[in-house]
């Protein structure tokens, strides 16, 4: 059953999607900014996902201008009769010069990047990318500005994994440093409150990682930050 909206009139949710899978998803690439299509997999994925939306109550949906945002986003767009607002500040985190890249070919090609992108600092940017506190600072000024817009309503955004790693450690008071510990599988269903847009970093997860939709659908490519690091200790 969806999950009713707070009283308070100041107070948005948010349903969080990450895009469904591309092939670079399938190989490890970085895929950044580049517009990378939906395989048939992710094709899927968005199909089952716009049956999941059935009975949400949702007043506007908004995507990443990235294809495969926007791919995931159609048929959700469809079974809610919603237009597709694009957001350019809702991209995944720009990865500059190593975007298509894998780890190997990265570790290869820029090996001191490659040193630096392991120490998971907040202030580290791939070569001519963004650092994770300046991505941050995008995110959640781009989700501060949809919360204003529709204060006390509920809004489906389709985005990417990194912005979701944003929110996760946003709301639960992490660190921007250090690897990504948050499971953000490819189109699954993710639910957050912004309790007021005037002060967008008091987020609070109402569920997350729910992929329920997806069942019976083969495994999901997993790039873990930690396998890179075996000694780093788990919390």
């Amino acid at each position: 059953m969806p999950t009713p909206l707070t009283a308070s009139p100041l107070a948005t949710e948010i349903i969080l999607i990450r895009h469904g899978e591309t092939d670079w998803n399938r190989e490890l690439r970085f895929q950044g900014h580049i517009d990378v299509p939906l395989n048939d997999m992710g094709h899927e994925q968005a199909r089952r996902l716009g049956l999941r939306m059935a009975g949400e109550m949702v007043q506007h949906l908004v995507s990443s201008d990235l294809m495969r945002a926007q791919q995931t986003a159609a048929p959700a767009a469809q079974q809610l009769s919603l237009p597709v607002v694009t957001r350019a500040a809702l991209r995944e985190q720009n990865f500059g010069l190593v975007e298509g890249m894998r780890a190997d070919e990265i570790q290869n090609l820029h090996p001191r990047a490659w040193e630096q992108w392991l120490e998971f600092r907040e202030d580290h940017a791939m070569p001519e990318g963004e650092n994770a506190r300046d991505f941050h600072a995008r995110i959640i000024g781009a989700l501060g500005d949809i919360a204003a817009l529709h204060a006390g309503q509920r809004v489906l955004v389709v985005t990417h994994g990194g912005v979701l790693d944003m929110v996760w450690r946003t709301a639960n008071g992490l660190s921007l440093s250090g690897p990504r510990r948050s499971d953000i599988p490819n189109a699954g269903f993710n639910r957050i409150r912004i309790a007021d847009a005037a002060a967008p970093t008091g987020i609070e997860i109402l569920d997350w990682a729910d992929i329920r939709h997806l069942d019976d659908m083969p495994a999901q490519p997993t790039y873990d930050q930690t396998r890179h690091l075996p000694d780093l200790p788990k919390r």
